[in-house]
């Protein structure tokens, strides 16, 4: 890869998922938004928040159906891919504007975002356990 680029960042809409016919027939590809976040030190020696960026992010095939079904606005996610630039043209202006997409190989939801768990035991074990 020429451009590799790994991040986590945030989804910031549903994963759309489309069909589309190729030379070889019909593939599938999932676009969806994420913002990644920049974080840095304050004046405090705090870890916070300090910019961000958003970037378009499509995965072909399988993983294209998989992130379609299971990922949601908000999710929290590791994306390894390749960042492409593309041309496109502004639906307001008309104009050919300059457009960084991140192609990806991979796309995994992270559960570090979890903050608590609460586990339930069932009546019936512990009343089974010994006195």
């Amino acid at each position: 890869m020429q451009n590799m680029f790994i991040g986590k960042g945030n989804l910031g809409g549903p994963v759309e998922l489309k069909r589309l016919n190729g030379k070889n027939g019909e593939f599938v590809v999932a676009s969806m938004r994420v913002m990644f976040a920049r974080w840095g030190e304050n004046a405090e020696g705090e870890l916070e928040q300090v910019g961000g960026f958003w970037r378009e992010v499509e995965i072909y095939g399988n993983k294209a159906e998989a992130c379609a079904k299971h990922l949601r606005k908000g999710a929290r996610v590791l994306v390894i891919g390749e960042e492409r630039d593309f041309t496109a043209t502004d639906k307001d202006s008309g104009e050919q504007v300059q457009v960084i997409k991140i192609v990806a190989d991979d796309v995994s939801l992270q559960l570090s975002r979890i903050e608590s768990i609460t586990f339930q035991t069932s009546t019936r074990a512990r009343e089974e356990e010994p006195a």
